[in-house]
């Protein structure tokens, strides 16, 4: 009897650690679904009334209406008038809420990882010899900076901390990998900082 209930007990922890990931991935597509047919609702509202009706699906409607929207500020924003009037609206308006700031610097580091004062991921060392992850938010430009140390698995939610610069690390990774290794529990930190190697870059002044 005791087999049989071990047997029990070993196939279905084995199989809910298959199938917990999958409902949390199916959770995460669907919450990412929702996002884009809200983001998508304001834009569909500004054209006539019953302009859509043919495409059935909400999240192909937001889909295209998002891509084709960011095309055109995009091709806004390469002439020199359009970059004009987005950074005078940058000044008056949006530069004055943190929220967007911070947003901006996010967004962009994800295409730019290594720019200067862009969310750089980077190993920050104690004086004990641990180290964290964490993300660079801002230099102060006089050995301190301003890091995000990040709580797993939510990769850009945690305890910001002012430190010196000499004990920060900056990572040859990019910011995705590294907020998703993040999202696992840390699972592919590893090869992210260099298998037989540091992965880490030396700031500044060292």
């Amino acid at each position: 009897m005791g087999r049989v209930m071990d047997f029990l007990k070993t196939t279905a922890f084995g199989g809910l650690f298959v199938l917990l990931p999958v409902l949390l991935l199916y959770l995460i597509i669907a919450e990412a679904l929702d996002l884009v047919v809200a983001l998508a609702t304001p834009i569909a509202d500004l054209f006539p009334k019953g302009t859509f009706d043919q495409i059935n699906s909400n999240v192909l409607l937001g889909l295209i209406l998002i891509l084709v929207v960011s095309f055109l500020i995009g091709l806004a924003l390469r002439s020199i008038t359009g970059r004009g009037i987005k950074d005078w609206i940058e000044r008056k308006a949006l530069g004055r809420l943190p929220a967007y700031g911070a947003l901006k610097n996010l967004t962009t580091a994800f295409a730019e990882a290594k720019e200067k004062d862009k969310f750089r991921p980077a190993v920050l060392r104690s004086g004990t010899g641990q180290k964290e992850i964490v993300y660079v938010i801002e230099d102060h430009g006089d050995g301190q900076l301003t890091v995000l140390v990040p709580w797993s698995p939510t990769a850009f939610a945690g305890s910001i901390k002012i430190v010196e610069e000499e004990l920060v690390e900056l990572m040859d990774a990019n910011l995705g990998d590294v907020s998703r290794a993040l999202s696992y529990w840390g699972v592919g930190i590893r090869e992210l900082l260099g298998k037989g190697g540091s992965g880490v870059d030396t700031p500044k002044g060292q």
